[in-house]
């Protein structure tokens, strides 16, 4: 045995670990399934705000949420797939669905939800396609045919059709964002031999933060394409994202600190359990990193992007830089919950710790090539489909 090994086996057996409890079984894969989900449902809710609750400053950034959130539910189940190491037998799930299973459900939200979605964008460029299938040749001439579902009217009555599907698969596309995400909080909610997660508010929480994640990843995008490309930002698009951005994360951060203080106040057998786990292996990943850094700055900056009138370079200066610090609270949130929840021994009388590796099946590098590839599935789509609206009068919506 060498020395690090000797180490760790001295430490699970100081801290009382149970064989079964010093490996992590859901690691990387688990934490990405969630963080992505939480983009789509987030991304669909900015698009929502526009199309179904008319917030009108959000106009230019309404069609570019919907493809942003095509291009992440795309990927959204590969880390499922890649932790299964069968991937064929995810299919079993949905034709020989256990009523009972929680599980069981999602390959129908997931589905349901992308027909959805997928609708809802073919309807929303339908006159953009129709425009752009005049002007291409060969094969793209056949893709723009496809994708404006075989019609080409683009009269007053057609496009007034068009607004009303579109508002309704908006307004259900709402509930399926919310129950898509808030399922997986529930998955978690629902297990109840763990302390950390069994709890009625983790469902909201991770809906919460999958609200704030979506948006923050809205707002760095859009700007950042905007830089590259040489186009004008909104600046009052920008501005109500950022107050809708503090808005969602308040809530966000004050449930997911209610939840913690609650176990602390109750003060039940497990919650000597959980204080080993907060002022142990948790400690730096969430007091430091989740609340020191990346809630409180965001939250105090994002406070006065709201109440104060920045000059419209400040704003932009700012807007990415509190986008990705919200992003990586998000993040680290997903870890503490995911993998905090199974550094605790069944024994409730020590905890163990977790290094992901680089090159492993579910390791850092394969996690970095899933959240690139919806990045450049985004960049496959705006070859396709334009981002951003312009002056063609068949642009209605």
């Amino acid at each position: 045995m060498s020395v690090a090994a000797h180490g760790d086996a001295a430490a699970a057996a100081a801290n009382f670990i149970f064989p079964n409890d010093f490996h992590v079984h859901w690691s990387l894969m688990i934490v990405l399934y969630p963080y992505i989900t939480g983009l789509v449902a987030g991304a669909f809710i900015v698009s929502s705000l526009y199309h179904v609750f008319h917030i009108k400053a959000l106009k230019p950034v309404s069609r570019f949420s919907l493809l942003f959130a095509l291009a992440f539910l795309i990927c959204a189940t590969w880390p499922l797939l890649n932790h299964l190491g069968r991937p064929e037998r995810a299919l079993s799930m949905m034709l020989t669905p256990n009523p009972s299973s929680a599980m069981a459900g999602f390959g129908y939200i997931y589905s349901a939800y992308f027909i959805v979605l997928l609708l809802e964008i073919l309807f929303i460029f339908r006159p953009v396609v129709v425009a752009l299938r005049e002007q291409a040749t060969g094969v793209m001439k056949a893709v723009y045919g496809v994708l404006a579902i075989g019609s080409d009217n683009v009269s007053d009555k057609a496009l007034k059709l068009d607004h009303k599907i579109i508002a309704f698969l908006a307004a259900i596309g709402i509930p399926m964002a919310c129950v898509l995400h808030g399922y997986v909080g529930f998955i978690f909610g629902g297990i109840k031999a763990n302390p950390l997660w069994a709890t009625p508010l983790m469902p909201l929480i991770f809906l919460l933060s999958a609200c704030v994640s979506g948006i923050a990843g809205i707002i760095l995008s859009y700007i950042v394409i905007m830089k590259f490309s040489g186009r004008e930002i909104d600046v009052e698009c920008v501005q109500t994202l950022i107050k809708f951005l503090w808005g969602f994360f308040i809530l966000d951060f004050v449930f997911e600190m209610l939840e913690l203080f609650s176990h602390f106040y109750m003060a039940t057998h497990h919650w000597h359990t959980l204080e080993t786990l907060y002022s142990g292996p948790l400690f730096n990943t969430f007091w430091v990193l989740q609340v020191g850094i990346f809630s409180v700055i965001p939250f105090f900056l994002l406070m006065l992007m709201s109440l104060i009138r920045f000059k419209d370079s400040l704003l932009i200066f700012f807007a990415p830089i509190v986008s990705v610090m919200i992003l990586l609270q998000v993040l680290l949130m997903r870890w503490n919950v995911v993998i905090g929840g199974q550094l605790m021994s069944k024994s409730e009388r020590g905890a163990t710790t977790f290094h992901p590796m680089w090159f492993e099946k579910e390791g850092i590098l394969p996690a970095i090539i899933i959240m690139i590839a919806p990045i450049v599935i985004l960049w496959i789509i705006g070859k396709v489909l334009p981002f951003w609206q312009t002056e063609e009068a068949t642009e209605t919506v």
